[in-house]
């Protein structure tokens, strides 16, 4: 008895019968496996790395339809103060070291502080404020995705609770 693979041939090789790949991640999920799929490829973006003690160093690895993804490096200490991100929905994915995530004020009810191992993922809607800081003795290096592409980041005198609601955690799979 033949099989259906038999029967049809390699449907890879009928490329009319495979569903169109999307031109670019839509979904929060999509954006976030867009997210591991790039961490997975080290070989793409570790040589780029580079460390700055005086101000954080980043690059824009990849700009698609509607998202920019950006390499960030963080030496010991370094922060990127109270901010959001305008208009844009992000996926930020530790790479390597760890970092730790600041939302709300930390001596109010909803305040947290949340260190971020490698592997670990948040995503955050428009407006979501936080501080990232690196709190360890080590460096770290994260990447973002942020779409629409980041267009503005505004600072603020301290992250509120109530700027810090629409974020989840993403657990690697």
């Amino acid at each position: 008895m033949n099989s259906d693979v038999q029967i049809a041939g390699d449907p890879l090789a009928i490329p009319h019968l495979m569903p169109p790949a999307p031109a670019h991640p839509r979904t929060v999920a999509e954006f976030a496996g867009l997210a591991r799929s790039v961490a997975a490829d080290r070989a793409s973006w570790a040589h780029l790395v580079q460390y700055d003690a005086t101000s954080r160093w980043y690059h824009r690895l990849r700009v698609g339809p509607g998202y920019e993804v950006w390499l960030l490096s963080w030496v010991p200490g370094q922060g990127s103060g109270a901010h959001d991100h305008g208009p844009s929905s992000g996926v930020l994915t530790v790479l390597q070291g760890e970092l730790t995530e600041i939302t709300g004020s930390t001596g109010t009810p909803g305040g947290a502080r949340r260190t971020l191992h490698a592997g670990a993922q948040r995503v955050f809607a428009p407006g979501y404020a936080h501080e990232i800081v690196n709190d360890s003795l080590a460096p770290a290096v994260s990447l973002h995705i942020y779409s629409p592409g980041l267009t503005e980041m505004p600072m603020r005198a301290e992250v509120t609770s109530t700027s810090a609601t629409a974020v989840r955690s993403v657990v690697p799979s």
